[in-house]
């Protein structure tokens, strides 16, 4: 167990409960990389920096809680529960997300989250979208397409 590791871990989180994007960005290494369903592969604390801006902008009143956090020298994992309303919809999500993570010289510089994209489509998008097309591999791309356009447009 780091105890480094997990307080840095524990640091990110509660940085996003309050969308403190200066506090989550000095947690990240320089070279992080993310990824998700929705944003497969980003790379650089510039572009992982300019998709937390758009998720917070697009959840409104996010709410997030962490929990099952270990770490040691090199990875780390973490459970994490995002409540906010799809701005896109205004539908309620409850996302239960699990993370990992890779650490270099003291910072994240690989965080990956993964959830279940169905069950999320479902509750941002509603219906017919989310229960028809939600596991459906062209409804995956025009989502995560819209995400990257939107997405270079902050950029």
């Amino acid at each position: 167990m780091n105890d480094r590791h997990v307080a840095l871990i524990g640091a990110f989180y509660d940085a996003l409960g309050r969308a403190d994007l200066a506090a989550m960005e000095r947690c990240y290494h320089p070279e992080v990389s993310f990824g998700d369903p929705i944003f497969q592969e980003l790379r650089g604390r510039d572009r992982v920096m300019s998709m937390w801006r758009l998720q917070l902008g697009v959840r409104d009143g996010l709410e997030s809680a962490y929990r099952d956090v270990t770490a040691d020298d090199f990875t780390g994992t973490a459970h994490w529960t995002a409540r906010y309303t799809f701005s896109g919809t205004g539908r309620r999500v409850v996302n239960e997300i699990d993370a990992l993570f890779r650490f270099e010289g003291g910072l994240i510089v690989r965080h990956h989250d993964e959830f279940d994209f169905k069950r999320w489509s479902k509750m941002a998008l509603g219906r017919p979208h989310g229960p028809v097309f939600g596991w459906t591999p062209m409804w995956r791309k025009t989502i995560r397409d819209r995400a990257v356009r939107r997405l270079d447009e902050l950029s």
